[in-house]
């Protein structure tokens, strides 16, 4: 050890924390590393006049102001002494990461008027060390530090003048800022700024390939999606168990409203009514919309609208600010509230214009006094984005207030605000005329049109380009669980980049199973909770996959929650606290706290749901991972032999609906000799009261076994007790069980089997003659539409299916028969030429009004073109 580094002990008064620090090899060791850097392409000039040992002598003094620092904020907040011990460790790890070593360098540049805490405060969130007291200061110490550092510099008798330089230049910008506070407003500086920011896809998180997005523009992948005006209540909301409901009721984080169920069905009704348009053609209209919330589930696409309507602006005023003529079009101020409350909590502004006047988290500044004026003339777009990452119920509350007051201040400017349906209370913007709109799942439309703006994007050779594709369509098209995925544009979004390095399986539990470690890598709380040296065992992703199956778990079998996707924050943090304890890791409920805090805020697995309550984001990964948990104790711990998967998993939820998934995903995940022992099982059930529903539900694990040569004489056995059911009068039965509603249910049950026989052998072409057959001399015509829709899209490769589709539609003597054949056809095969012809002939020539009415419909839907639209519309006033 240096002396002179004990004497930075021994001549000054430290607290326990920094001399614990000081005295280890580590700080001399720290202090040689900064030392290098420090002052490297800062003070050049002085680097020559000063030793080595100085230059690290001023490095020493300065970290160790700045841990005594921090140790006396803590101290502050009144922390015994072995609370503030546990923090060596961690600041350790803090000072040593490379982004803390240049904020901290910055103290001796003679052009820094202030140090950047809030980037200080994001690296130690970013590193997941634990969570410091309430009220802890940063600003302070940031502030504090940088005068250390002058005062350091004034010391040293070389770098007094350079001192004396930085002073007139202080004193020249303080002149300046009384006269008049920050006086640019420059709109080019401000264009350069939203391009740095939101230009570029952010994709690093869900991409650990290493692959580079560089290049790949958010303004050329972003798709418009559609939205539906909110009227009265917000359906998605009362969706929520009736339990959680109350308690958000109780929690105010729900508005209190006297609805009776039947109200409840009339609003979501109203609500579905709505038409479907397009959000860009709402938010472009805004004399009619001038106040607008957009609502919307995770990964909706709420922020990435915004982003994008403010590099909309800039792309139409490049180059063009400033010439004459040129009138600028209305000015986008985006606001990321949880910026804003982080600012205004620490002092830095006390409204929205101040935020961009001098706020370290606003991307630019703009002069308050004359982004006032443009404000007053209505020349701007305000976008108050992420209203529920507010945390805090009353700051939620007074943000609300301040927004209303806004838009009263500024009458002529259009307002946006963005938040996730949970947690939001809409009467009081609705009071001050905000118009709401709920974010719609991307239809296949956009959908398609995401894969080929991607592909056409991301891909160099036109070949590697349509085979991924191809796989990409074919995958969406033959899974309703990844096409249910694909609605959402983050998990669409992710699905293409998996896309890119392998094939996205048809597999469902590959595909979760990928997707699960993709998201989860972001949580990287191998750094959150501490390095190697001070955490026994280390957190991987396959640690959280392990703790979310067990979650899955609770949620689907507990008797003590509420039934479905939702936990108490207590009941997820004691499972997460007695996993990272099997783990040995120590200090495990404060990590298990930690974890939940990152799920909340970062995470795209789980969602908080207010009133203390948590889900999964999206259903099919806690169907996942509680079936994973079984068949990691059946597997892996063999805690769970085959007659209890059997008898306690299969023939306890067999009859359960809501367990169908979990079943089916089971059923994919183990051999296929033990899924034919269950198959066996499900069909000596007697599920003639159930209405079959065990012989559907074997049919289903029948179609997730890749090799079924292992149990054919089972699914033969199947196979023959389905086509029994379709085929046979099941009349006699049902009419002593349901009298009066015998016939309806009997035709349900046999659409359901011809339904199950076509998915699950859609490969055999014997089935593929059946359904011919059923579709042709089947007396019921409800049952000839079903065969119809199950061979237009199961058996899609036969070369045969269209032209026995037009076959149907023209001779069939139903008319529902024959729309049926005409909706298929222009659906599944809008790709053959012949197609439109088809269709266009029908429409005129049918005697059934209704069938030409819904060959209009499937041109119009289908084929794009504007002749023939304007065909339709001309071919429905003659029908009308």
């Amino acid at each position: 050890m240096l002396e002179w580094i004990v004497g930075l002990v021994a001549k000054n008064a430290v607290g326990l924390l920094v001399k614990s620090i000081v005295n280890e090899d580590f700080f001399k060791d720290i202090t040689k590393e900064y030392a290098k850097d420090f002052l490297k392409n800062r003070l050049q000039k002085v680097a020559t006049m000063l030793q080595q040992d100085k230059m690290q002598k001023a490095v020493a003094k300065a970290l160790r102001e700045f841990l005594q620092l921090i140790e006396d904020e803590l101290n502050l907040r009144k922390l015994a002494d072995e609370d503030i011990n546990i923090f060596a460790e961690p600041l350790k790890q803090f000072i040593h990461h490379k982004s803390v070593q240049e904020i901290l360098a910055k103290g001796f540049d003679i052009d820094c008027d202030e140090i950047d805490y809030q980037s200080l405060e994001s690296i130690w969130d970013y590193l997941y060390l634990p969570t410091l007291p309430a009220k802890f200061n940063w600003q302070l110490v940031a502030d504090r530090y940088l005068r250390k550092c002058q005062q350091i510099l004034s010391e040293t008798e070389d770098l007094r003048e350079l001192l004396n330089t930085r002073n007139l230049k202080a004193i020249e910008k303080y002149t300046q800022a009384t006269v008049g506070i920050i006086p640019d407003f420059d709109l080019r500086k401000y264009q350069e700024a939203i391009r740095e920011c939101y230009v570029n896809l952010k994709l690093d998180s869900l991409d650990t390939s290493g692959y580079a997005y560089n290049e790949l523009r958010l303004w050329q992948i972003f798709t418009p999606p559609n939205v539906r005006e909110i009227h009265q209540v917000l359906p998605q909301v009362y969706e929520l168990p009736k339990e959680h409901l109350r308690r958000l009721q109780a929690n105010h984080q729900l508005e209190s409203a006297a609805i009776i169920p039947e109200e409840i069905e009339l609003y979501k009704r109203a609500y579905l009514e709505q038409p479907m348009r397009s959000v860009l053609e709402i938010i472009n209209q805004p004399e009619t919309y001038k106040y607008i919330v957009i609502l919307g589930d995770p990964g909706s696409g709420k922020s990435t609208l915004l982003q994008y309507l403010a590099l909309d602006w800039v792309e139409k005023t490049l180059d063009k600010i400033g010439k004459p003529g040129f009138d600028v079009p209305a000015i986008p101020l985006l606001i990321e509230l949880r910026a804003y409350i982080r600012n205004y909590n620490d002092g830095h502004c006390k409204n929205f214009l101040e935020f961009f006047h001098q706020s370290p988290g606003a991307i630019s500044h703009l002069n308050q006094h004359q982004l006032q004026a443009q404000l007053k003339a209505g020349n701007a777009l305000v976008m108050f984005d992420g209203l529920d990452e507010v945390f805090d119920t009353g700051q939620r509350d007074d943000i609300i207030t301040a927004i209303h007051c806004f838009s009263n201040d500024y009458p002529k400017v259009q307002v946006i605000v963005t938040s996730r349906i949970i947690g939001y209370k809409p009467q009081r913007l609705r009071d001050a005329q905000f118009r709401h709109f709920m974010l719609q799942d991307l239809n296949n439309e956009q959908i398609q049109d995401f894969i080929n703006r991607w592909h056409n994007l991301t891909f160099t050779f036109a070949a590697d380009k349509q085979r991924r594709k191809q796989r990409f369509q074919k995958s969406i098209k033959t899974s309703k669980a990844i096409a249910e995925l694909a609605a959402n544009p983050l998990l669409l979004t992710m699905m293409a980049i998996l896309n890119r390095n392998q094939e996205l399986p048809r597999d469902r539990a590959k595909l979760y199973k990928k997707a699960s470690e993709l998201l989860l890598y972001k949580w990287d709380v191998e750094r959150a909770l501490m390095n190697e040296r001070y955490m026994p065992a280390t957190i991987d992703y396959q640690d959280k996959q392990a703790m979310l199956r067990q979650v899955a778990y609770y949620m689907q079998t507990s008797n003590q929650e509420v039934a479905g996707n939702l936990m108490t924050a207590r009941n997820l943090e004691q499972i997460f606290t007695t996993y990272l304890k099997s783990i040995e890791v120590s200090n495990a409920r404060d990590k298990a706290k930690v974890l939940i805090h990152q799920l909340r805020t970062r995470n795209f697995m789980l969602c908080y749901l207010g009133a203390d309550y948590y889900a999964f984001v999206h259903r099919t990964f806690l169907e996942y991972f509680c079936a994973w948990e079984f068949v990691w104790k059946f597997k892996e711990t063999q805690t769970l032999s085959l007659e209890q998967l059997k008898l306690e998993v299969f023939g306890k939820y067999w009859q359960d609906e809501t367990w169908h998934e979990v079943l089916r995903l089971i059923a994919g995940m183990i051999d296929a000799k033990f899924v034919g022992i269950i198959i066996d099982f499900l069909m000596n059930q007697n599920g003639a009261g159930k209405k079959f529903i065990n012989l559907f539900l074997a049919a289903k694990c029948l179609a997730e076994v890749k090799n079924r040569a292992v149990i054919a004489s089972t699914a033969n056995h199947l196979l023959e007790q389905l086509q029994t059911i379709a085929q046979y009068n099941l009349l006699y039965y049902y009419e002593y069980l349901f009298p009066g509603e015998a016939a309806k249910l009997v035709g349900e049950i046999k659409t359901q089997a011809v339904a199950a026989i076509a998915a699950t052998w859609k490969d055999d072409l014997k089935i593929n003659y059946w359904l011919k057959e059923r579709a042709t001399v089947n007396d019921n015509s409800q049952l000839r539409c079903t065969a119809i829709r199950e061979l237009a899209r199961n058996f899609q490769d036969d070369a045969d299916i269209i032209g026995f589709l037009k076959e149907r539609a023209i001779g069939d003597e139903n008319c529902h028969v024959r729309s049926v054949s005409l909706q298929e056809l222009a659906g599944n095969f809008s790709h053959d030429p012949d197609t439109i012809g088809f269709l266009q002939h029908r429409a005129t020539v049918d005697e059934d009004v209704n069938v030409c009415r819904i060959a209009l419909e499937e041109l119009a839907q289908n084929f794009t073109s504007p002749l023939i639209a304007l065909d339709c519309q001309n071919a429905a006033i003659d029908l009308n």
